[in-house]
């Protein structure tokens, strides 16, 4: 079969089973298949794949109709203009964390010549501490996480962008094992209702429930890090933490009752939903 004939079955079963963007996802997989460019398919619309090439490609769509992400067929995500390596180990990256990431860049940035001491808790696949050490030139970052296994992937992406030396890795349940004070702590918890998590769509289902189920009410983890937040911050220290669109005001109360932080801002995404919480140590 040509390349364009197995493009074209492939966008035709995608639509069939109404996966979104089907033309850019058979697009996307074809290159991966064939360790292509993507302008290659234009140039070579007539070239006959071979029988391996056609089998492992309409293998990988069947992955997709069957509810695998793509990233994790791909195994890669790109996340604030740099690649990351992702599996069914770690959360997939959005781009909706961006806006947390730009803002812990931007604060950091002000003050060029200060040393930061950033705490990213949570750290999955490490996009977001392994960004921050990225474009903020004098800090040094520990990424922490439950999971070892997202730790390994953490640590594999922090080689592969080049700022492992800038990094330390941790596993721990949230403050368990960290004994130190960071000028910066950000997260991304999880923050779906554990009810909510099976009317999701399937593909998202398939990422790792426990870097999404944040207990019966979402706000399980708001509050486990917020009433130890203030023991792991130095005087003056920020605060950057990952919302739920809906989250703002029930996070908002929680910071207001532990009665320790102040400046308490609001962030929204691209959409326009609110997204992110900054506040500060008093």
């Amino acid at each position: 079969m040509t390349l364009e004939k197995v493009l074209s079955l492939a966008i035709k079963k995608l639509k069939d089973n109404k996966i979104q963007e089907p033309n850019l996802k058979a697009k996307i997989l074809l290159c991966h298949t064939l360790k292509i460019k993507k302008d290659y398919l234009i140039i070579y619309y007539n070239k006959e794949l071979t029988n391996k090439e056609e089998n492992q490609y309409l293998e990988n769509i069947n992955k997709l109709l069957n509810g695998i992400p793509l990233q994790y067929i791909t195994k890669v995500q790109e996340f604030m203009k740099l690649n990351f390596y992702v599996d069914e180990n770690v959360l997939i990256p959005r781009a909706d964390t961006e806006i947390t990431v730009e803002n812990v860049i931007e604060f950091c940035n002000k003050n060029p010549n200060k040393q930061y001491k950033i705490l990213d808790l949570c750290t999955g696949s490490g996009a977001i501490g392994i960004s921050i050490a990225k474009y903020v030139a004098n800090c040094n970052v520990v990424c922490v996480d439950i999971s070892k296994s997202a730790l390994e992937i953490a640590k594999r992406n922090a080689i592969k962008n080049k700022v492992i030396s800038n990094i330390d890795f941790y596993e721990s349940d949230l403050f368990k094992n960290i004994h130190e004070k960071f000028n910066i702590i950000v997260s991304n918890p999880p923050y779906i209702k554990t009810s909510v998590i099976n009317t999701l769509e399937e593909d998202v289902q398939n990422e790792p429930h426990i870097a999404l189920d944040g207990g019966k009410d979402g706000l399980k983890f708001y509050k486990l890090i917020i009433n130890e937040i203030n023991d792991f911050l130095e005087p003056r220290g920020e605060v950057f933490l990952e919302i739920g669109f809906d989250q703002k005001d029930e996070v908002i109360k929680l910071i207001k009752e532990k009665g320790s932080f102040s400046n308490i801002e609001i962030k929204k995404d691209l959409a326009g939903f609110n997204r992110m919480i900054h506040f500060s140590k008093q």
